[in-house]
């Protein structure tokens, strides 16, 4: 698949719409959203639908989150460029390019080998590769490479992996969705000090499960 000029066209009907009725307001999430190609992170069977405010099914029982809720959560983030991230769950590897589109200093982990693969080979295609990609277990973060400016978590989580807070620099900011499998409230906790934090909440979504260790 190419990135056509209909499909650019589609991605400003996108932006259009993420600005105007889902409310997006910060500027360089829809810029980045406008440059990135969703349809070549997804199959393509699905290609004529892929700039529709719509999740996908992909490999290993996954999903790529509807447009509007990347869009949220990114936005959620307050990303400055060059500021170090790291995303849990890099799935497509769609939510990665527009991060690192936004010209943040990238940290991902995947722990469905085959995501990781597709989203590896993916992102280097694209010219849109994070700073580091591992195959792994989200739960653990990477402590190696911390403090972080930001968490992004992409998938569900029932309980608080209070380890990755411990990621975060003071200041620094993490979005997550919390809950049960069947509901999530996305939820930014700020970082207010080695011991405090402000918790906001944003909404019921639907995310896929986070699950520890890997999956070959």
């Amino acid at each position: 698949m190419q990135d056509s000029f209909l499909h650019k066209g589609k991605r400003k009907i996108l932006v259009t719409y993420l600005r105007e009725k889902a409310g997006i307001a910060d500027e360089h999430v829809l810029k980045a959203m406008n440059e990135v190609p969703r349809h070549l992170f997804i199959e393509s069977i699905f290609e004529d639908y892929a700039y529709e405010d719509r999740a996908f099914p992909i490999a290993a029982r996954q999903t790529i989150s509807h447009p509007s809720t990347v869009a949220e959560q990114t936005q959620l983030l307050e990303l400055s460029a060059g500021e170090k991230v790291l995303e849990i769950g890099t799935g497509s590897g769609y939510q990665t390019a527009v991060l690192v589109a936004m010209n943040a200093l990238v940290y991902t982990i995947e722990r469905q080998k085959d995501l990781y693969d597709f989203s590896t080979e993916k992102l280097k295609e694209l010219h849109l590769r994070p700073k580091f990609q591992v195959f792994g277990d989200g739960f653990a973060g990477l402590p190696t490479f911390a403090p972080f400016d930001k968490i992004l978590v992409t998938c569900g989580a029932e309980m608080l992996p209070v380890q990755l807070l411990h990621q975060l620099k003071i200041g620094g900011m993490m979005v997550i969705p919390l809950g049960k499998t069947d509901e999530q409230i996305l939820t930014r906790f700020t970082k207010k000090s080695d011991k405090e934090f402000e918790k906001e909440e944003f909404g019921a979504y639907k995310f896929v499960p986070m699950l520890g260790s890997t999956s070959k």
